[in-house]
């Protein structure tokens, strides 16, 4: 698996998390205390996010950091 793919599943588990949630971007970066656009270009693969933020958006979205990476499962093993 490339990491662009991994990026691409990571940041769409968090837009799946958020929406069931019923948050906006905005809503999660203002609880993140990060900007919209990051929150934006983590969901989009775009941002190679740092172990902080990680535990800041799983935080927010009250659930444990190991659920944003439940969907990645044997995909990790590649690395």
């Amino acid at each position: 698996m490339d990491n662009e793919k991994l990026l691409m599943q990571f940041g769409t588990k968090i837009a799946h998390i958020r929406r069931a949630k019923g948050l906006s971007q905005e809503k999660l970066a203002e609880m993140t205390e990060l900007d919209r656009t990051y929150i934006s270009s983590i969901e989009r693969g775009k941002r190679n996010v740092s172990l902080i933020n990680i535990v800041r958006v799983a935080k927010a979205l009250n659930c444990p950091p190991s659920e944003l990476f439940s969907e990645l499962g044997d995909n990790i093993g590649q690395y």
